[in-house]
């Protein structure tokens, strides 16, 4: 039997949780952030297709369902999208459907409804032509201007101002740019820990972060893993990736050369962090060594080499 004390304990506890909407959350990214949300808050899932963290199954379209979920509720993660893959097999009308006009959606049923915080999932992918350059690799931050190329890049710039739009002193609205966040081939998936790609538990512990950020109305920032890379490297990794890597990252070197692994010649991005880790307390905590301590492991979470 539960005792008096520990029945007030747990209606104490209860009565001091935030409630958070999830969308997107049968998704490699919502599940993550559902997940964490959930150690210590209530969390409803909602997304169109069923999983194990998803609660109510409904379409952005349907808005009286979304004004339903988020009446009450002390912040909205947005995470539902359409993902590059989509990108040749979903219409551009679906994407702007699904991307651009969802997101509308949710933001309009969150401002009506009085609620303070909005957390947008975005990507770095939206920088499109922007990431590549013929004599240097790219140093990739908030500053620097997307030059989109699919539709997938299109929609979530436009998702994003979109978000802005919404943005108000009563309204604080963050949008995430996350970096290449899947299960890849082990070698490929350990380097972008370098420079372009992040575990999906540090996406979610990124999301929570920017609630504590001071900065008002609407921000942006960057979340990928940490890169050990100085901004003077960009044209030596460009033309000789190794070297760099040998001299910046020597245990992830040391790594691959003890599985006969080689490393690339060619970097070709950095995306950097620094705001988000000056912003609010956030760091990636997942690097190369996880993936390899995944793999080992035969985690689903990394694939086998190609």
């Amino acid at each position: 039997m539960v005792s008096v004390e520990n029945r007030m304990i747990w209606a104490e506890t209860v009565i001091g949780m935030n409630t958070y909407v999830v969308t997107g959350s049968s998704g490699w990214r919502g599940r993550a952030i559902h997940r964490l949300l959930s150690q210590k808050n209530k969390v409803i899932g909602y997304d169109l297709s069923p999983g194990t963290a998803t609660s109510h199954i409904g379409d952005l379209a349907d808005y009286d369902k979304l004004r339903h979920l988020i009446e009450g509720c002390d912040g909205v993660f947005h995470a539902a999208a359409l993902h590059a893959p989509h990108v040749g097999i979903r219409s551009d009308y679906e994407f702007e459907k699904n991307n651009v006009e969802g997101t509308a959606n949710v933001l309009r049923a969150t401002k009506e409804l009085g609620v303070e915080n909005f957390v947008f999932t975005s990507t770095t992918a939206l920088y499109g032509h922007a990431s590549k350059s013929a004599d240097r690799a790219c140093w990739i931050t908030e500053e620097t201007t997307p030059i989109p190329r699919t539709i997938y890049h299109r929609s979530k710039i436009a998702a994003e101002t979109i978000a802005q739009e919404y943005a108000s002193k009563t309204l604080k609205v963050t949008s995430i740019r996350m970096s290449r966040c899947f299960p890849e081939p082990v070698d490929l998936m350990a380097m972008y820990r370098l420079h372009r790609g992040i575990d999906a538990r540090d996406v979610a512990r990124a999301h929570l972060a920017s609630l504590n950020s001071n900065e008002s109305n609407y921000s942006v920032y960057i979340v990928s893993g940490k890169h050990p890379f100085e901004e003077e490297d960009c044209e030596e990794l460009k033309v000789d990736a190794a070297a760099v890597i040998r001299r910046r990252a020597p245990a992830l070197a040391e790594a691959f050369n003890g599985r006969g692994w080689m490393l690339p010649n060619s970097i070709d991005r950095v995306y950097d962090s620094s705001k988000a880790m000056s912003k609010f307390d956030w760091q990636s905590q997942y690097g190369f060594e996880e993936v390899l301590a995944q793999h080992d492991r035969m985690s689903p979470e990394v694939l086998p080499r190609a």
